[in-house]
C-alpha cells in the first residue's frame, strides 16, 4: 500500500467498503499502487494496468488496455463509443464484488500478461472518425478554416470531431462549430 493513496480512501463518501475490497484484490495481484489523476492507479513496471474510480451508480476497475482482454465472461464495459482502449468492470455492492473477486483477479492477471507481451491498442486514425456534415460544409466554404484544421495535430483534430459530432441536433452542432472557428484558425486545440 502506498500511503499517498490513503487520502482517496479516507475521503470516499460512497463506495468506501467496495474501494477497500478492490484495493485488497488488486494489491494481491502484485501491482504497484500510485496516485494518478487523483485516483488509485496500479502499475506493472511503471506501466498503467488498472485504476479504481467511483460514480453515482457504481464503482469500477478501469483496465487501460481493456480492449485487448479476452473478456470471456462478457463483463467489460466500454464507457462510451469513443473510448477506444479502456474498459471497466463495474460493481454496485460489496457482496457482488466479493463474489466476483476471483474473476476480477483473472482479468487483472490477463491485463498484466498483455503488458508483458508489449501489446498495444490499435487506435482509429483521424480520418476514420465521423466528420459532421455541418463541419464539412464549413470547411468547403472556408478554405482558410480547412487549411487551419488540417494543420492541427491529429489529436486536436479528433478532439474537435468528437465535440462537433456529439450533439443530436444539427443546430447544436452548427453552434459548436461557429464557436470554435476562431480557435481553429489560431491553430489551437479544443481545450487550449
Amino acid at each position: 500500500m502506498n500511503s499517498k493513496v490513503d487520502w482517496f480512501f479516507d475521503k470516499a463518501e460512497k463506495w468506501e467498503k467496495e474501494f477497500e475490497q478492490l484495493r485488497t484484490i488488486i494489491l494481491d495481484c502484485g501491482l504497484t499502487e500510485e496516485l494518478k489523476w487523483s485516483v488509485p492507479c496500479y502499475t506493472y513496471q511503471n506501466n498503467n494496468i488498472v485504476l479504481i474510480h467511483g460514480f453515482k451508480d457504481y464503482c469500477a476497475v478501469l483496465f487501460f488496455k481493456g480492449a485487448l482482454l479476452g473478456d470471456v465472461n462478457g463483463l467489460l464495459v466500454q464507457q462510451t463509443e469513443n473510448v477506444q482502449a479502456a474498459r471497466q468492470l463495474r460493481f454496485t455492492s460489496l457482496k457482488e464484488l466479493v463474489k466476483m473477486a476471483p474473476i476480477v483477479k483473472a482479468y487483472i492477471y490477463e491485463a498484466i500478461e498483455v503488458e508483458k507481451a508489449g501489446l498495444a491498442v490499435k487506435y482509429k486514425k483521424t480520418p476514420e472518425f465521423n466528420m459532421p456534415e455541418e463541419f464539412q460544409h464549413k470547411l468547403d466554404e472556408m478554405p482558410a478554416l480547412k487549411a487551419a484544421f488540417e494543420a492541427l495535430t491529429p489529436g486536436r483534430q479528433r478532439g474537435y470531431l468528437l465535440y462537433f459530432s456529439a450533439p443530436k441536433q444539427s443546430k447544436t452542432r452548427e453552434s459548436r462549430i461557429e464557436k470554435c472557428i476562431e480557435q481553429i484558425l489560431e491553430g489551437k486545440g479544443l481545450n487550449d
